[in-house]
């Protein structure tokens, strides 16, 4: 049994949403690695994250204006404010960057947006099987694995900080922006817990 036909046009948002996601995650992650002090990049991702919103508050919109909804009203919200929240954490990522003049990231920081990548990838795969319960419900659980890898290089890592670093002002930045970026984590995995709900309710 299908879950979503494929003309419903809650489908092909989502997949663009997703899409987005995972093109501002995949830019974060080379500002991190490739650290070169230009704005530029940092505006490319705001404006990836503006264009996130209005997806989203286009999908609301249509919500609002739809009297059969694919799956459940509740569901399609939500799906939609958890993906809209990873990238709005990317994005903070990247602002703290510009705020606080980190010009020298580290290599756990890029790591973790190699994971926020990864995970919104699976996404994307995931939104694109809604229609196939059991593939659906593997890449929730990869989500889920990167997210407790995150979790794991985030604490290894602000452990670290307060071991090996001597100057307090930096010790500071570089924990918030490890801790942002952990909570990207998290909201990709409140976006696979809705996805999986969604597969649940339907099997």
């Amino acid at each position: 049994m299908r879950l979503i036909p494929r003309e419903q046009k809650f489908f092909t948002m989502f997949a663009q949403v997703a899409a987005n996601l995972t093109e501002g995650a995949l830019l974060l992650q080379d500002i991190l690695q490739n650290p070169s002090g230009d704005p530029g990049r940092i505006g490319q991702l705001q404006e990836i994250e503006h264009r996130g919103d209005e997806m989203t508050h286009t999908v609301i919109r249509m919500l609002n204006q739809t009297f059969i909804t694919p799956f459940d009203r509740e569901d399609i919200h939500r799906l939609s404010s958890s993906l809209d929240d990873v990238l709005d954490f990317v994005n903070a990522a990247a602002v703290r960057m510009t705020l606080y003049r980190i010009d020298s990231p580290t290599q756990v920081a890029a790591d973790l947006a190699g994971l926020i990548v990864r995970q919104s990838q699976e996404l994307s795969k995931a939104v694109a099987l809604l229609d196939d319960n059991q593939q659906l419900l593997e890449h929730c659980v990869e989500v889920n694995r990167l997210e407790n890898e995150a979790d794991r290089v985030s604490r290894r890592a602000i452990a670290e900080l307060f071991e090996r670093e001597k100057d307090p002002i930096q010790l500071i930045k570089m924990k918030e922006l490890y801790e942002v970026l952990e909570t990207a984590t998290d909201k990709a995995e409140d976006a696979a817990n809705v996805l999986e709900a969604v597969a649940l309710k339907s099997a």
